[in-house]
């Protein structure tokens, strides 16, 4: 059972991480045939202030 966990920032709306879901479902399948009922996609939201980038928060950086 293949499991993808990502990591994204807060704040895109429903219908673009069901994309999200759905594609990585669908690349996993590809590159190893893995059937689709056995493919898991966990996406864990990191609020901005959580995140830094070069030193900063994504949030102070303005993403």
């Amino acid at each position: 059972m293949p499991i993808a966990h990502l990591y994204i920032l807060e704040g895109r709306d429903d219908e673009r991480k069901e994309r999200l879901i759905a594609e990585v479902t669908e690349a996993i399948h590809r590159a190893i045939d893995a059937p689709v009922e056995s493919i898991r996609v966990l996406l864990v939201e990191m609020p901005k202030q959580h995140f830094g980038i070069a030193g900063q928060s994504a949030r102070k950086r303005g993403r």
